[in-house]
């Protein structure tokens, strides 16, 4: 059975906790993703901002962008898998929690991120019609 480490996209950027929502915004435009760890001061995991963070819990509420930092958007306990996890754990932790995409953690760092594509690409046709079945019908959780 393959684990996290096997699927994930390695060497995950972040972004820090006291950045702005314009700094997360470039970066994601630089790297061409649209979501990225974040981390506290200790570089642990703090949380993960996503594009649509940005534009509607942010922007479209009228906070500024150059001012507002990505900690202000972090507003739960992250959600996580360790990088020996076994492809079901991941898929359920992505699945009960209605994410797309999902940090992993190897000794208290990020070492990578499971995204919708690592999962298309490296899982068999039902397991991805059932995760896409799974947290596509879920209202968004903003």
């Amino acid at each position: 059975m393959a684990t996290a480490r096997e699927i994930m996209h390695v060497g995950a950027e972040c972004v820090r906790q006291d950045e702005t929502l314009t700094a997360a915004a470039a970066k994601m435009g630089d790297l061409h993703v649209g979501a990225l760890p974040i981390l506290g001061a200790d570089d642990r995991l703090q949380g993960i901002i996503t594009d649509r963070d940005i534009v509607v819990r942010a922007v479209a509420k009228g906070l500024d962008p150059q001012e507002t930092t990505v900690d202000k958007l972090s507003q739960r306990t992250p959600i996580w898998v360790d990088a020996s996890a076994d492809i079901n754990d991941v898929l359920q932790a992505m699945e009960q929690n209605q994410v797309r995409r999902l940090p992993v953690i190897e000794n208290q760092q990020v070492v990578g991120v499971i995204s919708e594509a690592d999962l298309a690409t490296h899982l068999g046709a039902r397991q991805v019609s059932e995760f896409a079945s799974s947290v596509y019908s879920a209202p968004p959780n903003n």
